[in-house]
Order: structure tokens, then C-alpha cells, then sequence
């Protein structure tokens, strides 16, 4: 039997790692936060001793972009303090760890796709401290840090989720059309950590250290809402207006990277992982949610 810790459970990415088809052999653990404190490095310790754990999938963060610029210690709390707790842990209990990061640890000046060893630049408090939490989980022995970007899932709050809401309040929906990068559809993210999960957790020659998941296919905010509102549309749903608007005028609190496609070329090359296209994903996430809210 193999024992995998998930952190944050019960968000987007961890109820995607819940619903995966694990193998009979894995006995996963996802915790709620008054089962297993994180902040605590004693209690995690305990618990993966306990249960024998073999690797941690970490998908606990704190993904309020805006938020983040002013709940700056909280920010850095969830997303840098708490893979540090799981990487001493980990050590400690000689487990795998995964830990899920993000392009926003990117300044979005390239354009082309970044690829794992390109230096980080982080333009706002969020990426900062997932940049902060990514070096403090590389310092277990065995340990997986796997970026991802623009992650859209059947629960949580998410930007799938928010168009079609806006879909059925509203004529007209400004979306910012010059940010490009590439979806990532939570169910498909969490199949590919569960791959290297279970290979890092039984063998200990597994390739470590960084990597890149995302759907194939560069797309704007613009032309990934007009995909949404079209799938919702050959549905019955509700078709707003779309306007384009420039990063500037939309005016958020945390600046966002232009440009953050991910190379996923190493993950391909070490695990077998290749990503389909995120326009494929997302007629089955759309009839997801609205089964989901019916």
C-alpha cells in the first residue's frame, strides 16, 4: 500500500487530486484544516509518520491575486511558510513532495514560452511568495515543483465558473484581452501529479526538481471567455456581449504577467506527459459545473 498526503484538499486542485482514479494500491489522506494544522511542523510530522506516507501533493495555497497585495503576510504564510513545514516533513519522513506553483512567478517579458530554468520575476505579492514556497520545497531531498497556469476547475471560484455567472447577470462582460497564456483544466493537472506522485513515491531515481503543466493552446482572457460563453450558448445558456479591454483599464490591484505560456517539454520528456489542447477539456468542465449547479 502506498500512502499520499494531498494538502488543501478541499480547493480546486485538491478535489480534482480527490475525484482522480487513484490505483486500489494508494491510500490517499486529504485532511481538513482542523484535521491537520500546516502551520504546525510537529503535527505534520506526526502525521506522516504515522500513516507512513510515501509523498505529499501540495495544492494548499493562497490564490488571491488582488487579495494578496495587501494581505501580504498571509499570502506568504499559506504560500511560502507551508511548503517550507511540508519540505522538513518530507525530510524527515524520507516522502516525495510535490509542490504546485504557478506562472505568475514570471514577468511575462518573453515571448516565447517559459521554460523551467528561465528565471523568475515576479511582478506582484502572489508570485512572490509562490517563488518564495517553490525554493523552500525544493529543499526536501525529493522534491517536484510543477507550474501551472490559469487553472480552471469544477469548484472553487475560478474564471470558467465566473463567466458563466456573468453569462446569465449580465448583457455586456469586459474581459482583458492582452494577456496571453494557456488554461489548465484542474482535472488534467491533477491526473498528471498523480503520475509523478506515484513514480516519485516508489521510485527513488524519479526525475525531481521543476516542471511545467498546461493545456496546450496559447489563448487571451478575451478569447478564452468567448470559447466559454460559445460552449454555454451550444448549451441553451445565455450569450452577454463581449468587450475587450486593455490590462490598463480593467485595473486591477496585483499587475499580471503579458506573456506566460509554459514550456511543457521536460515533463513530457521525463514522465510521458503531454497535455491535450485546453479547447478540449473544456466542453466536459463547462457540462460539469452546469450539472454541478442544476
Amino acid at each position: 500500500m502506498t500512502a499520499i498526503l494531498i494538502t488543501g484538499g478541499r480547493g480546486q486542485l485538491g478535489s480534482a487530486l480527490r475525484r482522480h482514479s487513484w490505483p486500489e494500491r494508494v491510500r490517499l489522506f486529504a485532511p481538513a484544516r482542523d484535521e491537520l494544522d500546516l502551520f504546525d511542523p510537529a503535527a505534520v510530522a506526526a502525521f506522516l509518520r504515522e500513516r507512513s506516507v510515501a509523498a505529499i501533493v501540495n495544492a494548499a495555497a493562497f490564490t488571491a491575486v488582488d487579495r494578496a497585495e495587501t494581505e501580504i503576510a498571509a499570502s506568504f504564510a499559506a504560500n511560502a511558510q507551508i511548503p517550507a513545514v511540508l519540505a522538513e516533513a518530507a525530510r524527515q519522513a524520507d516522502a516525495a513532495l510535490l509542490h504546485v506553483s504557478t506562472d505568475y512567478v514570471f514577468d511575462g517579458r518573453s515571448a516565447q514560452p517559459y521554460d523551467v530554468g528561465d528565471p523568475v520575476n515576479p511582478l506582484n505579492v502572489y508570485g512572490s511568495s509562490k517563488a518564495a514556497g517553490e525554493l523552500a520545497a525544493l529543499r526536501a531531498p525529493r522534491a517536484a515543483v510543477v507550474r501551472a497556469s490559469w487553472l480552471v476547475g469544477r469548484d472553487g471560484t475560478n474564471f470558467v465558473r465566473t463567466m458563466l455567472r456573468l453569462a446569465s447577470e449580465r448583457s455586456v462582460v469586459r474581459v482583458v484581452a492582452d494577456q496571453r497564456g494557456a488554461p489548465t483544466i484542474a482535472a488534467d493537472l491533477a491526473d498528471a501529479l498523480a503520475t509523478v506522485a506515484l513514480r516519485m513515491a516508489t521510485d527513488r531515481s524519479a526525475p525531481a526538481g521543476v516542471f511545467h503543466f498546461a493545456n496546450a493552446g496559447a489563448t487571451t482572457w478575451r478569447d478564452f471567455a468567448a470559447a466559454i460563453f460559445a460552449e454555454g450558448a451550444r448549451r441553451g445558456l445565455s450569450t452577454p456581449r463581449l468587450e475587450a479591454v486593455t490590462t490598463a483599464e480593467y485595473g486591477a490591484a496585483a499587475l499580471r504577467p503579458a506573456h506566460s505560456l509554459l514550456s511543457t517539454r521536460r515533463l513530457e520528456q521525463d514522465y510521458g506527459i503531454k497535455p491535450r489542447p485546453w479547447i478540449e477539456g473544456l466542453t466536459g468542465l463547462i457540462g460539469d459545473i452546469i450539472g454541478d449547479d442544476a
